[in-house]
This record gives C-alpha cells, sequence and structure tokens, in this order.
C-alpha cells in the first residue's frame, strides 16, 4: 500500500484512544537490543511526561511496536514524528530506524480499550518470544501497579 494512502481518512482527533503499530524499516530487530528496547520505552515515557498523550499500554517487540494512546497536546502524526525523532537521535548507530509512516486506528467505544489493551500485551506470546507476558520485559499498561 503506498505511502499516501495510509494517510487518507486518518482522523487527527485530540482525547481519543488510538491502536498505533510503528514498525521498523525492512522490518530489521532494531528492539531484540534490550537497551534499543529501553531507549524506545523512554521515548514513549518522555511523549506522556510532556503532556503530549496518555500512553495507556505498549509493547516494543523486535521490529515493531505497539502503542495504545491517547492524543493530548499533539495530532496523532505529530506525536508519532517527535517519538520517532527521539528513538533515531537516541539510537544512532544504525542509519534508518523507521518504517515510513504508521498504522493507526481510532478507538471509538471506551469498552474496546482494555480487550485491544490484551491483545497488545499478548503480542510477545503470539510471537512466541515468551511463555508468559511477565517474562517479557517491554511492556506496560496503566492498570498495573507500579
Amino acid at each position: 500500500m503506498p505511502y499516501e494512502d495510509l494517510l487518507k481518512g486518518r482522523v487527527q482527533i485530540s482525547n481519543y484512544a488510538f491502536h498505533v503499530v510503528l514498525t521498523t524499516y525492512n522490518r530489521k530487530p532494531v528492539f531484540s537490543d534490550f537497551n534499543n528496547a529501553r531507549k524506545m520505552i523512554r521515548a514513549l515515557k518522555f511523549a506522556n511526561d510532556n503532556g503530549w498523550c496518555n500512553s495507556l499500554c505498549f509493547v516494543v517487540m523486535p521490529d515493531h511496536i505497539h502503542w495504545l494512546v491517547q492524543v493530548r497536546s499533539k495530532t496523532i502524526s505529530s506525536l508519532i514524528a517527535s517519538v520517532k525523532r527521539f528513538v533515531s537521535r537516541s539510537i544512532s548507530d544504525i542509519d534508518q530506524i523507521w518504517q515510513k509512516g504508521f498504522y493507526d486506528s481510532v478507538i471509538r467505544h471506551e469498552q474496546d480499550i482494555q480487550p485491544i489493551a490484551r491483545y497488545i500485551v499478548a503480542n510477545p506470546l503470539r510471537a512466541n518470544l515468551v511463555r508468559s507476558v511477565k517474562d517479557y520485559p517491554h511492556w506496560d499498561a496503566i492498570w498495573l501497579e507500579h
């Protein structure tokens, strides 16, 4: 699908939750490196702490990220661009980290949020990376107590 087609119908709505998927360039497993995965998580935390968004949950997979996020002070496009830029600057030994564009789906009904969060968090299980979500270090959800 051409990049321009991804932009058609993209909804720019503040305070709605979005399921976003960011993919690495050519699906290279950039985030199989523990330190790179933690840099990705720091970028998501930075966006949250700066009031750009409210991160509901995420999982950092080796070659992509699932993020359930509520947009606050930025559009979804500018939020993603900022996060990608943050990660690209912090992982400076890789020339091109990101595939162009991203996938997003607006969550229209509040009752859909937790089932989507469960789907996101279970990604490492479906990918056979771990036997239990508890064993995967690169995810978080607001419903957990820290």
